[in-house]
């Protein structure tokens, strides 16, 4: 169905009510909150007659974003323990029942790479893979990583950053996970490229990270979920691991600064079902003040939004080509809550109203030489091909893992 068809439609054409209960939500003419038509579609209450991402792209034409009982009874049930406690065992138990789902689960959204964070696009045409192995040497290279220099990644996922920078950049990497089967896949992929030597995934919270020293350190992506509550702790945590002279790389998701209705309905989703205890994703000027509370000095912000609408939007393609294994596998609920994760947050990061930010700094010590960021990488300023081996020991490919 196109885009024409779906706008020339009642909301009557494209939603077939199965329950007889939720019926006089779905007259001719009005408009249902969102998160009612949501929770109806994932229950099997409603089938739709288009595709799901298509009817999220016309979304205004036949939703609003009206507060539902819904709302009221996860902001205290769920959201608000979440905020305020933020425990090790709250932590754990959340966190790990969400990755420890299955690999095979997160694997029919993400690809190869096993990355669930933003890849970098060059022209916007490349596929995941490639848009993944560019945002590796991106990092690599924002980080200046150097070979035999110790990296620390905080909140590693599936390790290929790990993996990666021992490879490619010849450095002695290690991640931190809290899920199993994440760390799991991380050490046997670590031993499938041959860098056990020099790289390891190890199974912990962050809260209880050795005492010890870095040249570099990377978070990409896990920060929002040690909460609001820890959040300026963490920060003088990584501060506290780093060398004077490292360099710390944060790569974040955030909101647009302000209200905004459709942001606040969709963070409810989000916080509920896909990132449940992920408080910490705020704006901007939340994250700066704390980074500088906890002694660091900024050298770059870059808002890389776009380029995570485009990686959704190939894992949406993904997850949808998958369809039939996952159905088989974890069944109709968990396949259209994924649909609607992934379908609406293209459009979400597409407007700005969340975004991802790559922060790159340092300590601010009088002594730290910034003579460094001469010629440094920042965003689309370098080919990441031909200036791959400034910073890096080993050659850096254009498909990294080939």
């Amino acid at each position: 169905m196109t885009t024409e068809e779906i706008r020339s439609k009642k909301l009557t054409d494209l939603v077939i009510v199965r329950d007889p209960k939720v019926a006089s939500q779905y007259k001719n003419g009005v408009k249902v909150p969102i998160t009612t038509f949501i929770e109806d579609y994932m229950n099997g209450r409603v089938d739709i007659t288009c595709d799901v991402q298509q009817l999220l792209q016309n979304r205004t034409l036949f939703f609003n974003y009206r507060y539902v009982g819904h709302h009221l009874k996860f902001l205290f049930s769920q959201f608000i323990p979440q905020v305020v406690i933020h425990s090790k065992k709250q932590d754990e138990r959340v966190i790990r029942d969400h990755y420890d789902r299955g690999n095979d689960f997160f694997g029919a959204f993400l690809g190869d790479r096993m990355i669930y964070t933003s890849a970098f696009f060059k022209t916007g045409k490349e596929d995941l893979e490639t848009a993944q192995d560019n945002k590796l040497n991106l990092v690599c290279q924002k980080l200046q990583l150097k070979k035999g220099e110790r990296l620390l990644d905080i909140g590693c996922g599936w390790g290929t950053l790990a993996a990666h920078s021992a490879k490619y950049y010849g450095t002695d990497s290690t991640g931190i996970t809290i899920a199993q089967a994440g760390a799991d896949y991380a050490n046997a992929q670590i031993e499938r490229w041959g860098v056990k030597d020099h790289a390891r995934v190890n199974r912990m919270d962050y809260r209880s990270i050795p005492p010890d020293k870095y040249d570099k350190i990377s978070c990409l992506e896990m920060a929002e979920h040690v909460g609001i509550k820890n959040f300026q702790k963490f920060m003088r945590q990584i501060a506290g691991l780093l060398k004077d002279d490292g360099l710390f790389y944060l790569q974040i998701a955030g909101l647009r600064a302000g209200y905004h209705q459709e942001s606040l309905i969709w963070g409810g989703f989000m916080g509920q079902y896909i990132f449940p205890g992920a408080d910490a994703s705020m704006p901007l000027s939340f994250v700066v003040k704390r980074l500088e509370g906890a002694g660091f000095e900024i050298h770059s912000v870059e808002n890389i939004g776009i380029h995570y609408s485009q990686t959704i939007q190939l894992w949406y393609y993904n997850w949808q080509s998958h369809k039939e294994a996952v159905l088989k596998a974890y069944g109709e609920w968990w396949f259209r809550c994924w649909e609607i994760f992934l379908g609406w947050s293209v459009d979400i990061a597409k407007q700005g109203n969340s975004t991802c930010f790559q922060i790159v700094c340092n300590k601010n010590k009088d002594e730290f030489d910034r003579r460094r960021w001469f010629g440094g990488v920042n965003l689309g300023e370098r080919d990441l091909h031909t200036n791959g081996q400034k910073y890096g020991g080993a050659p850096i490919l254009e498909k990294a893992h080939l």
